[in-house]
């Protein structure tokens, strides 16, 4: 599944390519995806300007004069920018066309993915209203986590990847942030002291900041605008890696289950 850092990436990566451009012609090929895609949407978009790309948590945010589309890359979906006149493949789903003559297609095998729109602030959007703070913002710090872990009995990696404590942190990186920061994976959160939240919070900036400069992880489907596999998989220092030895004291990384989540950590370097 495309993570923080993959959607990040996508962001990044087309932005340049369609902001200040105007929707010419938008083809909805599957209108099914995991919430039907609005039926009047290529109605609704032609002859519109994109004023900002921009990310919200996993959604990618189109801000027009009219309103915001809202775009979620789901299990499998991404968005890769091409030239006009390329034929669609089976699973590309929406095309969304420009003056220029630039293409933005939405292609997802899984069909888990979104395209929504609304006319309303998109902060105030019932699938955004609700959500933490970004964990590359000001707003996202280790004294956060302690106020908000205080009383919980919940294992700290079900904790950090609960989107209403902090956006972002899935299963991959909150396995590589808990690593790096020494902390055992299935501890209470009500247990771990200020000290090691600041340590925590730091290490997750510095996980996503990572595998955003190196294009996001290598995981089945994901690619990124140009139809590129991320490469910080190269990087993982525990995610995927059970049996394996700890690249710090070599004993063998362990795994366990959390939330149904592969979690794999190393008993000697973690506590």
């Amino acid at each position: 599944m495309p993570e923080l850092p993959e959607v990040e990436t996508t962001c990044r990566g087309i932005a340049p390519h369609i902001e200040g451009q105007t929707v010419k012609q938008v083809i909805i090929r599957q209108p099914q995806l995991r919430w039907p895609v609005p039926e009047a949407l290529d109605q609704i978009l032609t002859g519109l300007s994109i004023q900002s790309v921009s990310r919200r948590a996993k959604y990618l945010l189109f801000t027009t004069s009219a309103g915001t589309m809202l775009v979620h890359l789901g299990m499998s979906g991404s968005l890769r920018v091409m030239a006009a006149g390329l034929g669609a493949g089976k699973h590309d789903h929406i095309d969304f066309i420009f003056n220029d003559g630039t293409v933005l297609r939405f292609n997802d095998p899984r069909r888990f993915g979104a395209v929504l729109w609304t006319t309303a602030p998109a902060a105030e959007h019932q699938l955004l209203k609700d959500l933490g703070p970004e964990p590359l913002l000001a707003g996202f710090n280790g004294e956060l986590l302690y106020s908000l872990s205080r009383n919980r009995k919940a294992p700290v990696k079900s904790f950090i990847m609960d989107s209403h404590i902090v956006v972002g942190v899935g299963n991959i990186y909150a396995n590589e942030a808990l690593f790096m920061a020494g902390i055992l994976p299935s501890r209470q959160v009500g247990k771990i002291s200020l000290v090691r939240y600041q340590k925590l919070a730091e290490c997750i900036r510095m996980i996503l900041q990572q595998a955003i400069q190196q294009g996001g992880t290598t995981l089945r489907d994901f690619v990124n605008e140009a139809g590129k596999p991320g490469y910080f998989k190269q990087q993982l220092r525990v995610y995927g890696r059970a049996g394996l030895p700890c690249s710090y004291c070599q004993q063998p990384l362990k795994e366990i289950r959390l939330a149904n989540r592969s979690t794999v950590f190393c008993s000697e370097c973690q506590r």
